[in-house]
């Protein structure tokens, strides 16, 4: 298996609208390096540690995307770089996403994570909560973030049409919420087996390991 022709194949069929992150959660450095070799410059990690690991070994020209659950307490080691935060599903994480982004004078990019997925497990916000927080005063005095867009994950489900209908909800509350913050730009949606549909539907990101790097390695 060549990552380097597995990412080939990928960008020649994606449209220019939509970003690629390679999602290398658990893979070596000798991994994401063939990788980036091969022109990618777009990676995901789950876990801040490991993520925080990876950029100190690597070329700083990479922007690092933090696409797991974030603990408030775990910002402050990922503010000096992280690009695009995923997964906010609280007003709480963003106060401390702006507080730890403040220390080292930069905005950080954030999307917010909408429950589209009927499994208890996901994480997410609902859209009403997303549209009012959106709208609040706490949220515009919070000058070190930037809320670009919404991040969602369908039901883990071979259901076709369960998962087209989880990522048509995305993107309509993404029109919603658009219309309340015309900066919102990007729909973080679609992994390795459903980002074709994904991309039907409407994202403008998505996040693919497997199909890059191959089956992830759980220890």
């Amino acid at each position: 298996m060549s990552i380097s022709k597995n990412l080939k194949d990928i960008k020649s069929i994606l449209p220019d609208h939509v970003t690629l992150v390679a999602v290398s959660k658990t893979k070596p450095i000798s991994d994401l390096m063939e990788a980036y070799d091969a022109g990618q410059r777009i990676f995901g990690e789950n876990k801040i540690q490991e993520m925080a690991d990876k950029h100190e070994q690597m070329p700083k020209d990479i922007q690092w995307h933090m696409i797991g659950h974030v603990q408030t307490n775990k910002v402050k080691y990922m503010a000096e770089f992280v690009n695009l935060i995923h997964g906010v599903d609280s007003y709480k994480l963003l106060k401390e996403i702006n507080k730890q982004a403040k220390k080292h004078d930069r905005v950080i990019d954030c999307l917010l994570q909408i429950k589209i997925a009927q499994e208890d497990r996901k994480f997410g916000i609902s859209a009403y909560t997303a549209s009012t927080l959106l709208q609040s005063n706490e949220l515009s005095e919070l000058k070190h973030i930037n809320v670009i867009g919404v991040m969602g994950m369908a039901t883990f489900t071979d259901k076709t049409t369960q998962v087209e209908k989880e990522f048509k909800l995305l993107k309509s509350t993404f029109n919603k919420l658009k219309n309340l913050n015309s900066k919102l730009k990007t729909i973080s949606m679609g992994m390795s087996g459903d980002y074709q549909l994904a991309i039907d539907c409407g994202s403008t990101m998505i996040r693919v390991g497997s199909s890059i790097f191959g089956a992830r390695n759980y220890n």
